[in-house]
């Protein structure tokens, strides 16, 4: 029986991890004169989007263990960037939310990242960037097998 072998300059995995590879250092290219990391920009990204997170979904959410989330809350805590309640209402869940500060951190963070997005896409028809949303979630979708999304999309 015959051996499957991937080649790599037509391997579509590949090719997604290059274009990951690709816009993970243009991203942190563009927000390091901002003192931001992609986890931090993640991060007030998805509370703008769902205030009220609690670290371990934030975790999930930006693809990194709560141990480390925790880390960056604490530190985005003290800077004024964040709030949690000192306790929690019920269970042990901090709920998280951006402060006036966070906003106006995310704000100079976001156009910086779409900027990075627009250059991405430059190449691609409005169609051709719709065509690839709808087939990058359908990859997405059939690898989680139809379990439940872990973690919230931005």
């Amino acid at each position: 029986m015959g051996q499957s072998v991937i080649q790599l300059d037509s391997s579509l995995g590949y090719l997604l991890k290059e274009a990951s590879s690709a816009l993970r250092l243009a991203m942190e290219d563009a927000l390091r004169p901002l003192g931001m990391t992609i986890t931090h920009y993640s991060c007030l990204e998805l509370l703008a989007q769902r205030p009220g997170l609690s670290n371990s979904e934030l975790a999930r959410g930006t693809f990194v263990t709560r141990q480390s989330m925790n880390v960056l809350l604490q530190r985005l805590e003290k800077e004024g960037v964040v709030s949690r309640p000192a306790s929690a209402a019920t269970g042990r869940t901090l709920p998280t939310e951006l402060t006036d500060r966070g906003r106006e951190q995310l704000a100079g963070a976001s156009a910086a990242v779409k900027r990075v997005e627009d250059a991405m896409l430059s190449g691609l028809a409005k169609d051709a960037q719709d065509q690839l949303r709808t087939h990058l979630k359908s990859c997405v979708d059939a690898l989680e097998g139809g379990r439940p999304s872990s973690s919230p999309r931005v």
